[in-house]
Parts: structure tokens; sequence; C-alpha cells
């Protein structure tokens, strides 16, 4: 199965046999995180942070060192010439002329697949705003393939701030791919996961329930995923304050879980987990993220060795239909970049409305 010139945009791009491609890769890519090789000999790959990131960026780096390749790039856009005022779409017309794939992050939610959609080179989104985070999400069903021998049927809790994390809602684009799986979605009711998050889990039959209060869903939980308050999203600081501290998943609360059952997080905590679960034996977020380099190696070497450039992509924005995305953090909404018109129509629970198809978001008709 070849997986030559891919971009990485979303999980919902890809199909299952394609995951386990990658994560079969992942385990002969074990073998060579501490030593460098030559696969990616004479490659280059552009790092483009728009958003602070420690993880994503440095395992991306590492895991191209390790495959022989090199890396270029910046983590802090006041020092590109987005400071001046260039557009996404002329950053990435230029980057990808030094590069033979570029890293992007951007708080822009759509800014990756926008980007893919203009790029000669694969494209691999290292999260944009609330929306995906899929090679968080490959380093997630990597771990738990792992720990279990398999992702089918397992039980996960995800807990916390579901509407906002990106890494919450790409799992769960993620685990729709699996069979049997039991998800239960607990966060404040005005907190919880996004309705194009859970209607696409209702059409793949994923069977999951929503509610607040944790001890309803630990006891049976394998997997118990807990996300920090993600205050930068917020419209109002002060509204983030309300939540502060309503999800705390302590040693006690631990307890009740299965004894098999392991904690992850996609990092950074703050005060969602406290120290003492860490000496836990159930504690797993530390592997997690280890897991991200010979995650994020298999997909560059897959999706780079032995690739030829793609014919040049001329995007012509489409005036004529004037039905715009309601998200004014889509990419659909920035005025100075060349977008064709994305909205379509579809059904949430039982209305008809539009969805965007760069941030995904609804919109009412």
């Amino acid at each position: 199965m070849s997986l030559v010139g891919r971009d990485l945009v979303s999980l919902l791009d890809f199909e299952k046999p394609e995951l386990e491609s990658i994560f079969r890769t992942a385990d002969r890519m074990q073998h060579s995180t501490r030593k460098c090789g030559t696969q990616l000999k004479n490659y280059v790959l552009a790092t483009i942070f728009f958003e602070p990131s420690t993880r994503t960026r440095l395992s991306f780096e590492t895991a191209m060192h390790r495959l022989g390749g090199s890396v270029i790039g910046f983590a802090e856009p006041s020092v590109s010439s987005v400071a001046k005022g260039e557009t996404l779409a002329d950053t990435i017309r230029m980057v990808e002329s030094y590069a033979d794939a570029v890293l992007l992050r951007h708080k822009i939610e759509g800014s990756a697949k926008f980007a893919a959609e203009i790029a000669e080179v694969p494209i691999l989104n290292g999260g944009d705003g609330s929306q995906h985070h899929p090679s968080q999400t490959l380093t997630d069903l990597y771990t738990i393939r792992k720990e279990f021998g398999k992702i089918d049927g397992c039980n996960l809790m995800l807990m916390g701030d579901l509407q906002h994390t990106r890494s919450a809602s790409s799992l769960a684009y993620g685990l729709a791919h699996y069979k049997d799986i039991t998800l239960s979605l607990v966060s404040p009711e005005n907190l919880r996961m996004r309705p194009e998050v859970t209607d696409h889990l209702n059409r793949n039959g994923v069977k999951f329930t929503e509610g607040e209060d944790s001890s309803e869903y630990i006891d049976e939980a394998n997997v118990i995923y807990v996300t920090r308050l993600q205050k930068e999203r917020f419209p109002d600081s002060k509204q983030a304050e309300a939540f502060k501290g309503s999800y705390v998943l302590t040693k006690q609360m631990l307890a009740r879980a299965p004894k098999n059952a392991i904690v992850m997080h996609h990092l950074p905590r703050i005060e969602e987990i406290p120290i003492e679960v860490d000496y836990s034996p159930k504690a797993r977020y530390f592997q997690q993220a280890a897991n991200g380099v010979p995650i994020r190696m298999a997909f560059l070497y897959s999706s780079l060795h032995r690739f030829k450039y793609r014919p040049v992509k001329v995007i012509q924005p489409d005036s004529k239909d004037s039905r715009k995305c309601s998200n004014v953090n889509c990419i659909s909404n920035q005025p100075r970049e060349p977008i064709v018109s994305s909205m379509k129509e579809t059904l949430s629970k039982g209305e008809r409305v539009l969805q965007c198809q760069y941030c995904g978001r609804y919109t009412k008709l």
C-alpha cells in the first residue's frame, strides 16, 4: 500500500489499512530512534509554526534527522515575512521551493487543507486551531495499539475541554475507523464535542455517550484520555476561568479504573493531572509523547521516500457562491487568501445545514 506523496491534513483522509501500514512502519522505526540512518538523505523538511509547540516540532525534527534528512524553518512568526503582512498562500509557495515537505501549525482552522491545495510538496498538519492534529492522533492510536495489541474493541473516556481541544476531536475521527469502540465524552455541557464530530461518530456507528460526571464511566474505561483547558481558544479568557479545575484526574479516582487501564494526555498538562499520578503504573503520557518520534518517522518515510513532485495547482477563487462560513477563525474568512467556495449542504440531527469543507464547522441555512 503506497502512501508516497500523501499529505497529512486530517485522519478523515485515510482508511484503516493505511493507518495500520503506518503503524507497522513505526514498529520498524522503533529500533532507529536513537541513531541516524540514510533513508531520507538529501531531503529537507520545512517547519513553519505560527503557534507555540514543543513535542510536535521537536519530534518531527528528530524524526527527520534520524532518517538522514535536514530541517529548516521558524518557530515564531515574528521572525518571518508574515510579520510584514505576507499571506499564508505566499508563504507556502515560497517555503515549498526550499523543501520537500512542509510542516505547518497555524491558529486558523482549515489552513493545512488550504496549504495542501496549493502546494507541490506534502503538507503535514501540526495543528490548525481547534480542528485537527493528525500526527498527534497517529501517536495516540499507536500508543493504544502497542499497549493492548489492537484498537478495535477499546473502551475510552475522553475528559476535559472537548470543544476546543484538537487532539480530542482528531482522536474521535481516528477512532471512527475501528470496530466496537465505546467512547465516553466527559465535559462541562458548554465544552462538549462539536456537532460535526459527533455526527461523524454517529454516521460511522461509533457508540458514544456524553456526560459531565467522570465517575459514571471510569470503572469501565481501558483508556482515560485527559485534556487540558484550552484557554487560548476562548473568545474571552475570563470565560475560561469559570471552568478552571473542572476536571482533575486524582489518584483516588484512578483507583476505580480497571487494572489494565492507561492514562493518556496530549501534553502539556497544567493542573488536570497531579504529579502524583506520574508514579502510577497506569500513567502512559510520557511514553505516549516518546512514541511521537517513530510514528512521525514512519509517516515521513512513507510519504517522502521516492516521492516526485506533484503538478502545480492553480486555485481560482470562486466569487459566485455568496454563502459564507460562520466561523470567523476559518481560512475561508481570511480576505486576502485565494479560497475556493467551500460550503456544502448536509444534515445534522435531521436539520439541513451548511458545512464548511475547510474548517468542518456548521452554518445554519
